[in-house]
């Protein structure tokens, strides 16, 4: 990509209006100074003396902070959280991002919210090391009333969008904000022409609608039918999701960069950038995802949406202790130099 193009699909990055619709949850790390570690008097078990605490939105609010750092004009997330001081906390940290419309937004008394709790070891010259996850989540389904208010304020909110994202972030189906019914109401809601639609789903896309589908090699296997490893079994595979879908396709393979196939039978492949010292995988994909979302509603290629993805990915990798992103500065020293 040369400067002209890099700076034409960016610069119309502060006009845009995007939707990221999915399961938010609050990232809440604890920063722990071993040398300050203690016995209980009362369990005899060690005590980890938190010395900061850190929130920052996380799951779909991770896509949110990277299109944030991109100067997104206007983003819109369709979700829920709890009546909860985690959920509280969660509205707060997402309120505080520029161009953010709560709108969609939903708090549900009867729902816990999402929440990732991260303790942290920092040691001097060693980069963080993460304790044992203390998650809290939703292990019911989600009612129908609020599956409902959530259709609704998803249509509310794509209606003038130039592009939509939609994650699927939790482990047992229908928990969370993408259930059958919001599959279903996205069928029936009106695409308008160059508005991209971007569904990403840890436990894979089969059963979606037709949109682009973001997944990685082991997904794209599974919607197959066939295991696919190597670059040509990926490239193949994944034109004909993009032909079956009549939509793009995309593959992460992490160090061995990205595929993506459009129904016209184009196939690209944009190598990583190489790796710069200790990486933190975590928030990668994420990053992925908001920056073809971005360039493509930008008007950019695939191939240009593909080559901003993984810029940014090398950037967010090397953020240590974090969930990270990648903004435009940042993307520009990468790619131009």
């Amino acid at each position: 990509m040369n400067r002209e193009r890099f700076e034409a699909l960016t610069g119309r990055y502060p006009s845009l209006r995007l939707t990221v619709a999915g399961d938010f949850c609050l990232d809440r790390y604890f920063d722990i100074d071993p040398a300050r570690q203690e016995i209980s008097i009362e369990t005899n078990l060690p005590v980890h003396n938190v010395m900061a605490t850190r929130c920052q939105p996380g799951g779909a609010g991770t896509i949110l902070n990277n299109l944030v750092a991109l100067g997104i004009g206007e983003i819109r997330p369709v979700g829920l959280c709890g009546d909860d001081g985690e959920g509280w906390e969660l509205r707060r940290a997402l309120a505080a991002r520029p161009g953010v419309v709560l709108e969609g937004f939903l708090t549900a008394p009867d729902r816990h919210t999402f929440t990732y709790s991260k303790p942290l070891l920092h040691r001097p010259g060693q980069p963080p090391e993460e304790l044992s996850r203390l998650d809290l989540k939703n292990w019911t389904p989600t009612p129908s009333a609020h599956r409902t208010a959530l259709n609704a304020a998803l249509a509310q909110a794509t209606r003038e969008a130039n592009g939509v994202i939609v994650l699927d972030q939790v482990d047992v189906a229908s928990t969370g904000v993408v259930t059958p019914e919001l599959l279903e109401g996205i069928r029936s809601l009106p695409r308008a022409a160059g508005q991209p639609w971007v569904a990403d789903s840890r436990r894979g896309l089969s059963g979606w609608p037709s949109l682009i589908f973001k997944m990685n090699a082991r997904e794209l296997g599974a919607l197959a039918g066939r295991s696919v490893d190597s670059i040509d079994e990926i490239r193949a595979a994944c034109l004909s999701m993009a032909k079956a879908n009549q939509q793009p396709a995309i593959v992460t393979l992490a160090e061995r960069g990205i595929v993506g196939a459009l129904p016209d039978g184009t196939v690209e492949h944009v190598a990583s950038h190489p790796v710069r010292g200790p990486i933190d995988i975590v928030g990668a994909g994420d990053s992925v995802t908001a920056n073809l979302t971005a360039a493509l509603a930008a008007g950019g290629t695939l191939r240009e949406a593909m080559e901003l993805a993984m810029a940014a990915a090398s950037i967010v990798i090397h953020q240590l202790g974090t969930t990270g992103t990648a903004s435009v500065a940042q993307l520009r020293e990468r790619i131009l130099g």
